[in-house]
């Protein structure tokens, strides 16, 4: 496979972990400008992991998820009772916080003569765990795929659960979900913490994909793009955030008579479907539609019984 097609596949399916995180938290109603802070602490911790104390890829990646996910459950504590234009200021001021955070940080050892580790604004080099161990790039690809293969597959189940019910409820109506007796804050919190993690995963992959990260990348740009993805792409599923990378990255990024003009044909994309589609290309009607048409087309959605099964599951057994 082409170099350059290989970079761009593995650059979308690394930001599709953040899309997803910000896709996350849409579903509870919460609009969060500050999803590149977690995806900054994963690429952090996960470097530090390989590159300073020498763990295994697998370990450091569950290690970035896991202080992605704690981050997120702090931040989600206190900003509980706030709510749109509020909520998103909050996220956006702390994604900035952990940027300067970032560019003060400190934290090398000499390896091999060389000093290893973040240097402040300058940056995090020599994250080399893949090349020290002989991972090409099209495995890497293939490391990020069945990644997020397992990702979208705990979406799928979420979306049968009652968890998933519940989310969709609280961004729906968190006054009425309240009254059904759901506990808002502490699924606001759980949804956080899952969202924070997500992208923890994501910038553990992005470090040892570039194998140098520096705080400047997680700008607030990265932070608007991540959720502008659920937007484009639509929130009746979890592939939704990832067409809308496959849009951006895979389109208007990786064609270069377009590339000059992404970010203008980006924003004016984005504000264009937020009138026509506000819920994005895949909403939920659109889901439920292909979700039929596939239950009429399936064989096994056509096989004998299943259709008088479901009837009779839904009426007691009665006829």
């Amino acid at each position: 496979m082409d170099d350059y097609l290989i970079g761009v596949l593995s650059n979308i399916g690394v930001i599709s972990f953040i899309a997803l995180s910000a896709y996350l938290l849409l579903l509870t109603g919460e609009i969060s400008f500050g999803q590149q802070a977690f995806f900054a602490i994963g690429a952090y911790a996960a470097g530090i992991a390989t590159a300073l104390w020498g763990w295994p890829l697998a370990l450091a990646l569950v290690w970035g998820a896991a202080i992605g996910g704690a981050a997120a459950v702090l931040v989600g504590i206190p900003t509980l009772r706030l709510h749109g234009l509020y909520f998103a200021i909050a996220t956006l001021a702390f994604a900035e916080m952990v940027r300067i955070l970032f560019e003060l940080f400190r934290y090398q050892i000499t390896i091999d003569g060389e000093l290893v580790g973040p240097d402040g604004a300058d940056g995090f080099r020599n994250i080399r765990y893949i090349f020290d161990n002989n991972i090409d790039a099209f495995q890497f690809l293939l490391l990020i795929y069945a990644l997020l293969a397992v990702v979208l597959l705990g979406f799928v189940l979420l979306e049968r659960s009652r968890l998933g019910v519940i989310f969709r409820m609280i961004g729906e109506d968190e006054t009425l979900a309240g009254l059904q007796g759901v506990s808002i804050a502490h699924h606001k919190v759980l949804a956080a913490g899952i969202s924070g993690a997500l992208a923890g995963i994501g910038g553990g992959l992005y470090a040892h994909l570039t194998t140098y990260v520096e705080p400047r990348i997680f700008d607030v740009m990265l932070g608007v793009h991540s959720l502008a993805y659920g937007l484009i792409g639509g929130l009746g599923t979890a592939l939704g955030p990832l067409l809308g990378v496959l849009i951006d990255i895979g389109v208007l990024e990786s064609i270069r008579a377009l590339s000059g003009y992404r970010m203008i044909i980006f924003g004016g994309l984005v504000a264009l479907l937020l009138i026509v589609r506000p819920r994005g290309l895949l909403d939920e009607n659109v889901v439920h539609k292909i979700g039929r048409f596939w239950r009429r087309i399936s064989p096994w959605a056509r096989r004998p019984g299943l259709n008088t099964g479901n009837r009779n599951n839904l009426t007691g057994g009665r006829p």
